[in-house]
């Protein structure tokens, strides 16, 4: 039933369908859902490696439960200039997932999310901990992760002593660049690997095939960083 909720005969054949090997697209073609849908699903309930239909249908009868009981009204999604907060709801869902499955853990993908799909690009912890309804510790670990790796930073709120958590557009620029200090400091260490079991080896020679291609990558990276750069700013990579 495309629209509803999926039924236990439903998760079943996405388990079957991830155990095929086959992506989300296929999957949901075959269930006649969005590919969406399935990325939810299956982001929400372990991830495609850990997925179960059973599990999947119990956790599923547990948060109805909890539904049922009396909780705070939810913050509504971002509204504003023509969205649909509805359709805004499932795109922080659809990016969650996708996060997710890329190996983010489940509360940091859903706090990055969160800011994300803000306009600002900032928010308290208070204003996580009401949207996401979760605790401020949740909220407190998810942050630390999130600027460990670049992805956002902290400020204080003009005129107060209040902490806030910002995003921009340059935080993938930041991660990019964490992950070229770390494959730097992967090939000195594969490098040096080769170097102490011999190159003419076969460990020796896994580690300096490690290096040559951290070094290739890093310098598609850097690539890939000038160029968004300038297209950003056409006259930065001008002279005067």
């Amino acid at each position: 039933m495309p629209g509803g909720r999926l039924t236990a005969r439903e998760r079943e054949h996405i388990a079957a369908g991830l155990a095929e090997g086959l992506g989300y697209t296929e999957i949901g073609a075959r269930l006649g859902r969005p590919a969406s849908t399935v990325m939810r699903e299956v982001g929400r309930n372990g991830g495609p490696e850990s997925y179960r239909a059973d599990r999947a249908q119990a956790a599923t009868r547990h948060r109805a439960r909890r539904r049922k009981q009396a909780r705070p009204p939810a913050s509504p999604a971002p509204g504003g200039d023509g969205r649909d907060p509805r359709v805004v709801q499932d795109l922080a869902e659809s990016y969650t997932a996708l996060l997710i499955e890329q190996g983010m853990p489940r509360m940091m993908a859903k706090v990055l999310t969160c800011l994300y799909i803000t306009d600002s690009g900032t928010l308290s912890a208070a204003d996580l901990v009401q949207r996401l309804r979760v605790s401020p510790g949740s909220v407190s670990h998810a942050v630390a992760y999130l600027e460990q790796q670049g992805l956002l930073r902290r400020e204080r709120a003009p005129g107060t002593r209040r902490e806030r958590y910002v995003i921009d557009d340059g935080i993938w620029l930041r991660s990019l660049h964490a992950s070229i200090r770390m494959n730097d400091a992967l090939v000195t260490a594969s490098r040096r690997g080769a170097e102490i079991l011999g190159a003419a080896t076969p460990a020796g020679a896994r580690f300096a095939s490690t290096a040559e291609l951290l070094i290739l990558v890093n310098e598609a990276h850097q690539a890939a960083i000038e160029e968004w750069q300038r297209r950003r700013d056409p006259k930065a990579g001008q002279g005067s």
